[in-house]
This record gives C-alpha cells, sequence and structure tokens, in this order.
C-alpha cells in the first residue's frame, strides 16, 4: 500500500478539472442549479480517475534502461542512451527525470516522450563534463499517464548507476587519427623539416626525384647500375615523460576546465603519439609530494596505466617541491628522457626560484617547460581603456604578458626548451614540439 501511495501522482488535468469544480460549488451560492451539477461532475471526474488508475496500476507494463558507456571523457560531449519499452495496450505519455550526478548542478532535467501501445522507444543526451573522477547517476524515474492524463504512476529503474570520467580520451583519438594521416595540419600542427641525419639506418631503395642526394649509397648503385639510395627512421624506444606540476597555480581555470586538467588531456594525447612513434611514455605527477610516478613504457597497456593515474589526480592548494621533483627524477630517470613539464608561472621571480632545479635536470634530460598565457589577461589589452581604473588595467595587463615574454626568453637564455601557449591550443603546441625534437634528434 505504501508503495502504492508512493508511486501515485495527480496530473495537471486533475487539478485543474477539481479548480472548475470547486468554483461551479462557489457560484452555487448564487445559482442553485449548479449545487447538483457540482457534484454529479465531481463524482464523474472521481469516476474516470479511478478507471485512470486502475489502468496504470493494474499491471507493471514499462521497461527501461538506462546505458552508459564504459568510461566518460572529460571536457568533451558524452552521450546517455535510455530505452523504453510500453507494454499497456494504450498510448501513454512519459515524462523522464533522470538523477544526473551532483557535479553537473542540473536540477531542471526533464525529457517527454510519447510511447504507442506495445512499442520500444530509445532516447539520448549528452553530458559534458568538466571534472574528473567517479560520477553517481541516481534513479531513472519514470513518470507515465495515460491519454486522460488525470493520474501518473512512478517507475524508479537503475538506482547508483557510477561511471569514471578519464582524461580525454577522444581528444587523444583525434589527434592521433590526423597525425597517422598525414592530416594534422588541418588543426594547425606544423610539419616539420627533418635536419641531419641523426637517425636509425633502416634500408637500401631505388632512388626517386626529391630524394635528398646526400643519402645515395654509390656502392650500392655501382652493382645495381642505377641510383640506390639510403633510408633512414626515426630512433625508436626513447623515453618520454608528461611531468605534470600540480601545486595551486595549476587550479586556474580557464573555460570550465582547470590547467590541471588541460595538462592532463594534453599528457595523454602525447603519450599515444609517442607510442605509435614507438617511444616508451611515462608519467610523473608531483606538488609538495609525488602524487604519481608511472615508468616508461612501450606496450600497449601503458597507455591505460597512465589514464588509470591519472583520473583522479586532483590539484591542492601548496607551493610545488621542484626540490622533490629533481631528486626523484634523479633517482628514478637514470636514462636521458624527454621531459615534457606542465607547469605555470605568473611571475618572473617565480621562475627564477625553481630555475636552479630547472637547470639541473636539463643537464642530463632534454627538458621542455610547458607553461600557460592567461587568456583572460589578453582580453584586457584589446579593449580601449575609458576610465583611470581601466587604464591600470590595461597597463598591469599587458606586463603580465610582458613578463611571461621574459620567462621564454630566460629560459632559453638558459638552454631550456619551452612552450608558452593558451590552454585551449596546448595538445596541438606540445605535439608540434615533440615532432620537432625527434625530426631534429635531440634525444
Amino acid at each position: 500500500m505504501i508503495d502504492f501511495i508512493k508511486s501515485l501522482y495527480f496530473g495537471k488535468r486533475f487539478f485543474y478539472a477539481f479548480f472548475a469544480i470547486a468554483l461551479i460549488f462557489l457560484c452555487s451560492f448564487w445559482f442553485g442549479i449548479l449545487y447538483s451539477i457540482g457534484w454529479i461532475l465531481l463524482v464523474l471526474l472521481v469516476f474516470i480517475s479511478i478507471l485512470d488508475i486502475i489502468s496504470l496500476f493494474k499491471h507493471s507494463s514499462l521497461k527501461a534502461h538506462r546505458e552508459l558507456p564504459e568510461k566518460f571523457s572529460n571536457s568533451d560531449e558524452n552521450q546517455v542512451i535510455l530505452k523504453l519499452r510500453n507494454k499497456y495496450s494504450f498510448t501513454v505519455h512519459a515524462e523522464i527525470i533522470d538523477e544526473i550526478p551532483v557535479q553537473f548542478q542540473k536540477r531542471d532535467f526533464l525529457l517527454s516522450l510519447v510511447l504507442p501501445a506495445n512499442s520500444e522507444k530509445q532516447t539520448k543526451y549528452i553530458l559534458k563534463p568538466l571534472m574528473r573522477g567517479e560520477y553517481t547517476f541516481g534513479n531513472l524515474n519514470i513518470y507515465i499517464s495515460s491519454p486522460l492524463k488525470l493520474a501518473k504512476r512512478r517507475y524508479i529503474f537503475n538506482k547508483d548507476q557510477i561511471v569514471k570520467v578519464y582524461p580525454s580520451f577522444i581528444q587523444m583519438k583525434k589527434l592521433d587519427f590526423l597525425a597517422l594521416d598525414q592530416k594534422i595540419s588541418l588543426q594547425g600542427i606544423k610539419r616539420i623539416r627533418r635536419i641531419g641525419h641523426t637517425m636509425e639506418f633502416e634500408q637500401i631503395k631505388e632512388y626517386v626525384p626529391g630524394d635528398d642526394v646526400r643519402t645515395i649509397n654509390w656502392k650500392a648503385s655501382a652493382k645495381q647500375n642505377e641510383f640506390m639510395v639510403n633510408q633512414f627512421q626515426d630512433e625508436k624506444a626513447q623515453p618520454v615523460y608528461s611531468v605534470i606540476d600540480c601545486g595551486r597555480l595549476m587550479k586556474m581555470p580557464f573555460e570550465g576546465l582547470s590547467l590541471l586538467d588541460y595538462a592532463i588531456n594534453s599528457s595523454l594525447a602525447i603519450s599515444n603519439v609517442a607510442l605509435k612513434k614507438k617511444d616508451r611514455v611515462g608519467l610523473l605527477a608531483f606538488s609538495k609530494e609525488i602524487h604519481a610516478i608511472q615508468k616508461a613504457g612501450s606496450k600497449l597497456s601503458q597507455l591505460n596505466k597512465i589514464m588509470e593515474a591519472m583520473y583522479n589526480i586532483d590539484t591542492g592548494f601548496y607551493d610545488s617541491d621542484y626540490s622533490l621533483l629533481y631528486s626523484r627524477i634523479r633517482k628514478n630517470l637514470p636514462q636521458r628522457s624527454l621531459l615534457l613539464l606542465y607547469t605555470n608561472f605568473e611571475h618572473m621571480s617565480a621562475l627564477k626560484r625553481q630555475l636552479p632545479y630547472l637547470k639541473a635536470l636539463s643537464r642530463k634530460h632534454l627538458l621542455v617547460v610547458i607553461f600557460f598565457r592567461n587568456t583572460e589577461i589578453l582580453k584586457l589589452t584589446g579593449l580601449n581603456p575609458e576610465t583611470i581604473g581601466e587604464n591600470a588595467e590595461q597597463t598591469i595587463a599587458e606586463q603580465f604578458i610582458h613578463d611571461k615574454n621574459l620567462m621564454l626568453k630566460e629560459l632559453l637564455r638558459h638552454n631550456i626548451q619551452s612552450i608558452l601557449t593558451t590552454p585551449k591550443e596546448l595538445s596541438v603546441n606540445t605535439i608540434n614540439k615533440y615532432l620537432e625534437i625527434k625530426s631534429r634528434g635531440l634525444i
């Protein structure tokens, strides 16, 4: 009985009809004939409502299911599918209220469907998460009403489903596809001209117009009586580490995502590209402590290990300990490696405090410091100031931009590779840098 009462609701039509009958009873105070009409209509309303309730509650004739993907991709659109099956012998109207995870802060979710008799229907909606971690879906509530729409019955399905939100593997696959298909320049990733021959020998092949004449193998050409050239391939199995700063400065949000999320998405994309290039990839995340470390590997499972290590990493409100980073890299990375350090510096003084550690790292490894342009500050520089306050804000913004450019020059002066990029272009620019380093044979 309690379950019946909890599942029973009345529709708007019922309350509109009840309100109209109440008005008739009110008017019967002046027009007596309306009193009898009011009672007739009230009895009719109760009778029809009972029939409507019986038709809805006679059998459990609705089945529904929420289909979730195995995992969500952070900062991308993810599809949730709802499948419904109507076993009633009449058309029903369904109102769907899905209790989506609290992280989305969406409390007005509502889908309306019309389900013909004895039919199945599928609908879907899109969710775009902006945080990594575990997301819990609550009840899938479906309110069914007959064509009369006087009463409703609530069905509950799929309570407490959990899905994990991982770094953007959709972006990773997109960049991987473009790179392998030689179309990556369409997204702003440039081709890098090969310089020198710091590559491994692969084979001798026939000369074709366009081949570098300096690679002609004269002995093979004399034997074959035609020009033959040496063909080289990129050196493989080189360790590439994504080193992610999880300190307080990486908490800054841009377009809904923190800098840490941008860095994690980029590190996943570059790891995938490096694996396709037959290099070994690894991960190190740090702040005042080491949050995650994954030794470089070249197996296909390496990408999944990196993804699992990164999906629940979060920033704290602490300054990052670069001395800890240096000691851990010195201890665990004996081989010369490419270190892609995702971090952020807002002032020149902050860079100079960490510069001794960066210089020490760059002596043994190829270090690339990746930090961010503040896009909100860039917007200020494009405005026309009308007041003294706006003028002061623009001056400060220009000083910040100038400091960022000084940081680039300071790193270059100490022979440290660097990338200064907007968060949105981070993955593209990082892959650019990696391809450039590979083509120049710097590692």
